[in-house]
């Protein structure tokens, strides 16, 4: 099967046999899985005894062979086998006298490279993106662009020309109409970089979810660490506290008033968390949805919950002359004046801190980030997620939430958790209020990039380094390791961190030097929550999803993958020419 190898174990030591365990690397300090028995050697005959198992090769393994009689260990090796490779391990006495036992790793037939097919895709996409370019600097030499007009529209070719040589008919250029002219008007005031890191965050979203080809590396990380699905939904909180700063302060400037603004908040956030409930729901994998299964907590949901409570924190303190602020910091006119919304978030994150460390959770010791199962050497199988999972159980009830955790596979977690669940809602309301922070900062200096950008490297800067000390630099030892799970605020920091310097990328490129227009990124970060929406209710429905001649094919999954995330740019791009956003 996919992502696994098969190993043949020959036996050539007398009675008793042997016992084959594993451990994955990725599974940090947990039981050695039982594997095979594989049974003595016959001297009689000369035949040594074998037993074939299948391992996986998406991490390093550690296999340990004993004495089924005693448990004596005889040797311990580490390997990362390779996808669809054919091994034999020969176990053999290697001198009678000492009786010393030699483990020898045999490779039967070469495993084949799984990574082809991302350098292809990759290759595909980049040879798309040159023959774009191409075009666009071809169409800036005149000839060329007005042969290319005149073979696509004639008539409108020639009005373009008339209207290029002074004619007095430019009224009827295709540039009359008022509406686009102000809709471009109102594009170019806008912050393309926003949108773009929006839709980079959801393309590559929509791309995991679909599965990524099925590469472990394009999964959520089993516990502690970090993969590319883990980078974008933070991302995609982080942008939005961005555009609550510069969408409230041009709502107020506009005259609207709080109350009416505050409506239209909550009415987001409700329809949101509805839309999380109702339509976006994994527990229909369970059957008719009903309340018996409904999962209550989920991507967005707490996305309206999150921005419920930063929105409302915003505008709660927010002016509409925003950036006239005088005190005796200027450096810090976009922190200062809102001294109390950082009361409230350290608070926020006080209880926080106070429930994951002290709150008492039963069986299971006070403080425990682990993820249960056959972890911390299966000590405590049912505490997956400590505090966390346990409130989740106590007020949602495990039918009531996610019953598929990425801890389930590695260590062999058998309770649902929830990483969408209700104490790491404190943290994600810290994400988007850091995100808050970028959009303050590009209100307060507003056409002074230099600034911007030297306080998007700043804060860059900072969150860095309390993620470094908070994990010590370490994935599993440090003090509050980085989880998404459980949404630690070690893993906030370092999102924010890889946010602020994403951001000052993009920016730069498209805002400031104007290199990037920002596609193909742009069309769907305008249309965020259409496309989030479609490709999960449409995901298994042509053309987003098809039968494979192959399933046992990383090839094919990356293709299909990749075809499905491609389609929902390109309806974002046609939904984008047509000027239609859906918005809440």
């Amino acid at each position: 099967r996919m992502d696994q190898a098969l190993l043949l174990v020959r036996n050539e030591l007398p009675a008793p046999g042997l016992n084959l365990a594993a451990r994955s690397g990725s599974c940090h300090q947990c039981l050695y899985q039982f594997l095979a028995f594989v049974p003595p050697s016959n001297e009689s005959l000369r035949k040594p005894g074998t037993a074939s198992v299948m391992v996986d090769t998406q991490h390093p393994l550690t296999l340990l062979l004993n004495s089924s009689v005693g448990d004596r260990d005889l040797c311990k090796i580490q390997y990362h086998f390779g996808e669809f490779g054919n091994y034999s391990l020969v176990v053999k006495t290697l001198s009678t006298s000492t009786q010393t036992v030699s483990c020898d790793l045999i490779i039967n037939e070469d495993p084949i490279n799984s990574y082809l097919p991302i350098l292809f895709a990759f290759l595909v996409y980049m040879g798309i993106l040159a023959i774009l370019i191409a075009g666009r600097l071809l169409m800036k030499i005149d000839p060329v662009r007005n042969w290319v007009y005149k073979k696509l529209n004639p008539r409108a070719t020639d009005r373009m020309i008339n209207s290029e040589l002074g004619s007095p008919n430019t009224t009827d250029s295709i540039n009359c109409d008022p509406t686009p002219q102000s809709w471009s008007t109102g594009s170019r005031q806008r912050l393309r970089s926003l949108d773009t890191f929006r839709g980079l965050s959801l393309v590559i979203m929509v791309f995991v979810n679909y599965g990524g080809g099925k590469y472990w590396f394009f999964k959520h990380e089993s516990w502690n660490g970090l993969t590319v699905a883990d980078l974008v939904f933070p991302w995609f909180v982080f942008i939005m506290g961005t555009s609550i700063a510069l969408a409230l302060g041009s709502m107020l400037r506009w005259g609207s008033s709080k109350w009416k603004v505050l409506r239209k908040i909550i009415w987001r956030s409700f329809v949101l968390i509805l839309l999380g409930i109702i339509v976006v729901n994994p527990n229909y994998c369970l059957g008719p949805l009903s309340w018996d299964n409904l999962r209550i907590p989920g991507v967005l949901q707490r996305l309206g919950f999150t921005y419920l409570v930063v929105a409302a924190l915003e505008l709660l303190f927010t002016r509409a002359d925003s950036g006239t602020w005088e005190g005796r910091v200027p450096a810090l006119q976009d922190i200062l004046p809102y001294w109390p919304q950082w009361i409230f978030i350290l608070v926020l994150e006080t209880i926080w801190l106070c429930l994951t460390f002290l709150l008492p959770v039963p069986d299971c010791p006070r403080g425990y980030l682990g993820p249960g199962g056959i972890g911390d050497f299966g000590k405590y199988p049912n505490c997956t997620g400590g505090a966390a999972g346990y409130i989740d159980r106590l007020l949602l009830g495990e039918k009531h939430m996610y019953q598929h955790p990425s801890s389930g596979v590695t260590y062999q977690s058998t309770i649902p958790y929830d990483p969408e669940g209700i104490l790491g809602t404190i943290n994600s309301i810290v994400m988007a209020f850091l995100g808050l922070q970028a959009g303050k900062i590009t209100l307060f200096y507003k056409d002074q990039p230099k600034q911007i950008m030297s306080r998007f490297i700043i804060w860059g800067i900072v969150m860095g380094i309390i993620s470094a000390i908070l994990t010590k630099c370490s994935k599993e030892e440090g003090f509050i390791p980085i989880n998404k799970n459980l949404w630690s605020i070690s893993y906030v920091t370092t999102m924010s961190c890889f946010a602020f310097i994403l951001l000052l990328l993009i920016y730069y490129l498209v805002d400031v030097k104007k290199w990037w227009s920002g596609a193909p990124f742009l069309y769907p970060g305008m249309n965020s929550i259409l496309v989030y929406i479609g490709h999960q209710v449409f995901a298994n429905y042509f053309p987003f999803k098809w039968k494979m001649q192959d399933s046992q094919s990383h090839a094919e999954h990356l293709t299909q993958n990749l075809i499905a995330t491609t389609l929902w740019v390109i309806i974002s791009y046609i939904l984008y020419r047509r000027r239609i956003f859906w918005k809440i």
